[in-house]
């Protein structure tokens, strides 16, 4: 209720008492959504911190201040010594207005979700905004007098007494209004409804004391106990009460929102860990029981004066199991040749299986630690507190800096170094789509084998450094090896750089359209395979 027309109308009259003659000395903003007034009697000093984000709208109204040497913007420079009158809330409304005795005014707009100043160094003077977005705010009128009834409510006559039955009153807002309900307002009869109004109304007039509560979550100024009462202020003092209330609301906002987005890191985190893990160990396991390549290289090698020349396959007894075996044999291919490029698989195929129990033991431990991480969360007593949340974070590195915020991924693909120069390259059709069309940039060189399928192979752009030429005639010995150009003795290799590769619309997987290109000839081959 900081900004309810109740309080406010307590609010006003202290603000009144205490800056009567007092003139202004600075205005200013040094962060987004904040406008500061200092005001001075030549004695003393009095300030005013207008909070005006949409988050948390409020008149901060702190004892000290100090300016900031830089980031600092002088605002309204026609406000400044200009000597303070009264200061009033507008009537029903969540507006708190700042009479000067030259007939300047400054209004606080404190809505929720579009709070405003607004100045005018006269009554009928044009509006200088400190949101300037919300240009209808300069056709709102400041009022010319307090208030008419400032010391009754318009409910306190007869004639308004059936309205109070049926419906509350607008002004009371959400906290008032779930006070009645919570002291059986909805069964009452229509009597005691109204009898319970005003002894609300009369409560919010004249408070006995001001609530720091935490209600839903939130914490919140109340002049009614109502949800957890974290301390009870005078009801004389409604200044005290904002300068207590508007830090500790401040901190534990701050508190909430951290504590929010940590726990939604850690949960990506255990997320994303696990969902890794699982897809690793399901390749790990496909590739278990699939016939090893170098299994089926030794079956050949060892029936090589069996197999005649340009057989398309050969049944032989598997001695391993003593179960016959058919391999599929290529016609234009030596059987040497064959198991070459098999025991040359098998080679990679081990190392693909030591690397993905190292990822799947990694990626497990990355998620049993944030689900420790998030235990903790719970039972720390003192991460209730955003110190002590902070240094938590900042020891387990969990901080939200910029060199942090995205851990590097495991890209999808088979990814080579070389001078410094990453080269990625697809495994299949749907996998050389994502490639090209999500993780490749334009200036990246795309490469492909000319006129056959095969893989796409990207050599990522570094800033400032053109591509050496050993480096493309890599990556095209890698496009060439994985295409079906891979058995010939020279392959030509479309290069170009990805912006003048485009995916037609309605295309099959992996087809795309080379709009300009050069071509190198390369031998097929993999230059890191003894690596």
């Amino acid at each position: 209720m900081h900004t309810n027309y109740y309080f406010l109308r307590q609010l006003a009259p202290a603000l009144t008492d205490r800056l009567r003659g007092y003139r202004v000395a600075v205005c200013f903003s040094q962060e987004k959504d904040e406008l500061v007034v200092g005001l001075t009697n030549g004695t003393q000093e009095f300030w005013l911190k207008a909070q005006l984000g949409a988050n948390l709208p409020a008149l901060a109204l702190p004892e000290t201040f100090q300016r900031a040497r830089s980031n600092s913007v002088d605002l309204f420079p026609d406000l400044l010594g200009e000597q303070v009158e009264t200061v009033v809330p507008w009537p029903q409304d969540r507006v708190l207005q700042v009479n000067f005795r030259s007939g300047a005014r400054l209004v606080f707009k404190l809505y929720g979700p579009r709070p405003n100043a607004i100045f005018r160094a006269a009554p009928d003077a044009p509006a200088q905004l400190f949101q300037q977005k919300l240009l209808a705010d300069a056709d709102l009128r400041p009022q010319t007098a307090p208030p008419a009834s400032s010391s009754k409510s318009d409910l306190s006559t007869e004639s308004d007494k059936s309205a109070v039955q049926t419906k509350l009153p607008p002004p009371l807002a959400d906290l008032p209004a779930r006070y009645l309900r919570q002291n059986g307002y909805d069964a009452a009869s229509p009597e005691t409804k109204t009898r319970m109004v005003h002894q609300v109304l009369a409560q919010l007039e004249k408070p006995a004391h001001y609530y720091l509560i935490q209600l839903d979550g939130r914490t919140r100024l109340s002049l009614l106990p109502l949800g957890d009462v974290l301390e009870t202020l005078p009801g004389d003092d409604p200044v005290a009460a904002l300068r207590r209330f508007v830090p500790m609301a401040l901190g534990r906002r701050a508190l909430e929102m951290e504590t929010k987005q940590l726990r939604q890191l850690l949960e990506r985190r255990a997320d994303e860990a696990s969902a890794a893990a699982t897809h690793a160990r399901q390749r790990l396991h496909a590739l278990a029981h699939e016939a090893g390549y170098r299994h089926t290289a030794d079956l050949i090698m060892a029936n090589l004066h069996d197999i005649p020349a340009g057989a398309t396959q050969i049944e032989v007894v598997d001695f391993y199991t003593n179960q016959p075996k058919l391999i599929k044999l290529k016609r234009t291919e030596k059987p040497q040749h064959t198991a070459e490029n098999l025991y040359r698989k098998g080679k990679n195929q081990q190392i693909e299986e030591r690397q993905l129990a190292e990822r799947i033991a990694r990626r497990e431990a990355e998620a049993l630690a944030a689900m420790e991480r998030l235990e903790e969360m719970d039972t720390v007593p003192g991460l209730a507190e955003l110190r002590g949340l902070r240094a938590w974070r900042k020891q387990h590195g969990l901080d939200p800096t910029p060199a942090a915020a995205k851990a590097p991924t495991e890209l999808p693909f088979k990814v080579f170094e070389d001078r410094g120069f990453t080269i990625l390259v697809g495994r299949n059709a749907t996998n050389n789509d994502l490639l090209t069309q999500k993780y490749a940039h334009k200036d990246d060189l795309w490469l492909h084998a000319k006129d056959v399928t095969g893989s796409h192979v990207v050599i990522r752009h570094k800033a400032g450094q053109p591509v050496p030429e050993p480096v493309i005639e890599h990556a095209a010995q890698l496009a060439g090896w994985y295409s079906r150009r891979q058995h010939d003795s020279l392959c030509p290799v479309t290069v170009t750089p990805k912006k003048f590769v485009r995916k037609p619309k309605g295309a099959l997987p992996g087809q795309v359209v080379v709009e300009r290109e050069r071509v190198v000839l390369v031998k097929p081959g993999n230059p890191f395979d003894g690596q």
